[in-house]
């Protein structure tokens, strides 16, 4: 080592606290003079005790009856949603056991030992309270996941608020934090913010379902418009819980007007498809020319064929006849060419070809074709089938059968089939031939 690096060795100086092992067994003896003052304390230890046992007491009440309540929730006769809040709630047995153990225990002390403080046995009493309603609430939330944040949060608030602490942990919160200008910006904005948000958006979720559902109900409206009013709805309870989110968690919009100037630049550039599919899908929406149920043919060298079974914010949901699902994006049906079989109409024309032997009556051909089809279920009555010849071919007679069909989700081959199956059967009982080539051959010795 050079002398250089001694000498900066040296001018190091590290101050060590000073270890004093008189304090450090002045604190221990402190320590266990307290918790032995605690445990001696009968308003600390019975409380404690008691508290304890009543959750042992309350996990064998729910082992025990939960079991019970199981079978009997899957007999009623309810839809799978309820069936699962009802097993939720089961599992709350535990705090309801715990809670009525500690009611009980809480009456016969007040009468046998009118002097002993039960504030720590009245806080849990409160606290199991607050957990058994703050759950059944939350199960408003069918996201799991959401649903035990929601209640684990609520169940955090409502317990600082039982035991006084609420202003001293929002003091602690706002002190961590920035100013600008007037406005300052601290965890306690940002929690104030996420709670409000949360609850907002889900009293916004369980308004705009109940508003789909009365919309479903609503025979006069269109489907088109019973989804594009669900979607103004949404959009405008959306804006709403956000704009009282951030007025309830105290944020002022001025100062965040540059902030979300450039928030919504940079979103625009990044975000242009989904804006565009978004609006896409509104435009489709009000000129009807896409709609719920719609038999839809794409034209983009897929060949995809299906029904539409739902308009969403960014894509149309186009279900097949293999019962394959294509999400396809709202932009392709305003920028792109699509085949939309049941626009104005639901009815469509099948056209099936065939052939018969020139030995074949065509007068009688046209009418076994056309009888064939007005029996055959799915063919519509009016218009009436048709059947026309159309070519003396090489050899046969060529004719083309042309009926109506209104329901093409239930599938267009199938139909031609029994069309084909008809007429196989028609031809055998009249005697009709159906034609097909024949070759020679022919050896030269």
């Amino acid at each position: 080592m050079s002398n250089q690096d001694s000498q900066t060795v040296q001018d190091i100086n590290i101050e060590l606290p000073e270890i004093s092992i008189g304090k450090a067994n002045e604190a221990a003896i402190d320590f266990y003079d307290t918790a032995k003052d605690y445990l001696i304390d009968q308003n600390y230890w019975i409380p404690i005790v008691t508290i304890i046992v009543s959750m042992i007491f309350g996990l064998m009440f729910r082992g025990f009856l939960r079991p019970k309540l199981l079978p009997l929730v899957d007999k009623l006769n309810i839809s799978f949603r309820f069936n699962r809040i009802l097993k939720n709630l089961t599992k709350l047995t535990l705090q309801i056991g715990a809670l009525i153990f500690l009611s009980l225990v809480q009456l016969v002390l007040i009468a046998v030992m009118p002097g002993l403080d039960l504030y720590i046995m009245e806080a849990a009493t409160k606290l199991l309270i607050a957990w058994v309603l703050i759950r059944t609430v939350a199960q408003v939330i069918e996201n799991g996941f959401v649903r035990q944040i929601v209640a684990l949060t609520g169940w955090a608030i409502a317990a600082l608020s039982i035991l006084g602490v609420m202003d001293q942990t929002k003091g602690a919160l706002d002190a961590v934090g920035m100013d600008f200008g007037e406005w300052r910006l601290s965890l306690l904005t940002i929690a104030k913010f996420t709670i409000a948000i949360c609850v907002l958006l889900t009293i916004t979720k369980l308004l705009t379902n109940g508003a789909e559902r009365s919309l479903q109900r609503a025979t006069d409206l269109t489907p088109s418009a019973r989804v594009l009013l669900v979607k103004v709805i949404k959009v405008i309870m959306v804006s709403l819980a956000i704009l009282i989110g951030v007025t309830t968690a105290g944020i002022d919009l001025s100062a965040l007007a540059i902030f979300g100037g450039a928030l919504g630049l940079g979103i625009g550039f990044g975000l242009q498809k989904v804006i565009s599919n978004l609006f896409s899908g509104m435009l489709l929406l009000v000129d009807k020319s896409i709609k719920p149920g719609d038999i839809i043919e794409l034209q983009d060298g897929t060949g995809v064929f299906g029904w539409v079974s739902h308009l969403g914010a960014r894509y149309v949901s186009l279900i097949t006849r293999d019962n394959k699902e294509y999400l396809i994006p709202n932009e392709d049906f305003i920028t792109q060419p699509v085949i939309n079989w049941s626009y104005s109409d639901r009815k469509i024309r099948v056209e099936t070809q065939f052939g018969v032997d020139y030995a074949s009556d065509p007068h009688q051909v046209k009418k076994i074709g056309i009888e064939v089809a007005s029996n055959t279920k799915r063919v519509c009555a009016d218009p009436k089938p048709v059947c026309h010849l159309v070519e003396f071919g090489d050899s046969s007679l060529n004719f083309v059968l042309r009926y109506w069909i209104e329901d093409a989700e239930n599938g267009v081959t199938n139909t031609k089939g029994d069309i084909m199956l008809g007429l196989w059967d028609a031809f055998k009982e009249n005697d009709i031939e159906i034609p097909f080539p024949h070759r020679v051959l022919i050896e030269k010795k």
